[in-house]
Order: structure tokens, then C-alpha cells, then sequence
């Protein structure tokens, strides 16, 4: 697989994330806090009260963050990929580092998922960022 292709691949998976949760906690906070992360689990309801403004603040920003990765997919600009893995891990790692101090409330199973999930949100950029160059059209520049 090609540069282009796996940045193409692994951008579009942390827009897809960012998209999920942003729109989920913007427009249905109350659902957001209560049934997140769906199937029956409910992940954020553990941490505290409801707080509609601090939910729809964080949706509001996972769409803000959604918009950056889809600039970076669509045109793999080499600047636009840098600040959107930099913006995930400004964001990401903290998040990570949270929820591995802050394990109560969940079963197991729903804590590995969690920390899996998140762990996978901050690795992603790591490697983004150690990719080769690729241009604005979307050509590998760099030796594979």
C-alpha cells in the first residue's frame, strides 16, 4: 500500500470517528451522554452529571477537528496532514492519558474497548506524521 493510499485510509478513519461523535454530541447531547458509545454501553454517563453546554462544547469541537482531517484527506497537503495529526494529538493524548488514570465505572471489556479506541485515535497521527512526503495531488514523493 502506498503512502497516498494509507494517509487516505487512516485520515478518513479519524474523520470518521471525529464526525460520529461530534454530531451525535452537538445535536443529541442528552442521548450522547446517555448511551455513548451506543450498543448498549454507556461510557460518559459514568464520569458525572449532565452537562448540555460542556457536551455540545466538546461535539462542536470534534466537528471543528472533522473538518481539518477531511481538508488533509482531500488534498494530502504535507502542511494540512501535519496540523491535523498535531491538532488530533493536542486532543487525543490528554484523552487517553484521562481515561487510563481514570478507570472507574467501566466493566473491563468496555475499558479496553475504550482505551483501544483512543489509543488508536492518538497512535494514528504518530504515524501520519513519519510518512513521506506526498504533494498536493496526491503523488508519493518520497522513495517507497
Amino acid at each position: 500500500m502506498t503512502p497516498t493510499v494509507w494517509a487516505r485510509i487512516a485520515l478518513g478513519y479519524l474523520a470518521l470517528v471525529a464526525i460520529q461523535i461530534g454530531v451525535w454530541a452537538q445535536f443529541a447531547p442528552r442521548s450522547f451522554y446517555d448511551d455513548f458509545p451506543g450498543l448498549g454501553r454507556t461510557w460518559v454517563s459514568v464520569d458525572g452529571p449532565y452537562n448540555e453546554h460542556l457536551v455540545r462544547d466538546v461535539g462542536g469541537l470534534y466537528l471543528a477537528l472533522s473538518v481539518l482531517l477531511v481538508a488533509a484527506m482531500i488534498t494530502l497537503s504535507r502542511t494540512v496532514i501535519i496540523a491535523a495529526s498535531v491538532a488530533v494529538l493536542v486532543s487525543g493524548v490528554p484523552h487517553f492519558v484521562y481515561h487510563m488514570a481514570n478507570r472507574d465505572g467501566l466493566s473491563s471489556g468496555d475499558l479496553a474497548m475504550s482505551l483501544g479506541g483512543l489509543a488508536l485515535f492518538a497512535a494514528l497521527p504518530v504515524a501520519l506524521l513519519a510518512v513521506g512526503d506526498i504533494d498536493r495531488a496526491g503523488t508519493d514523493t518520497a522513495s517507497d
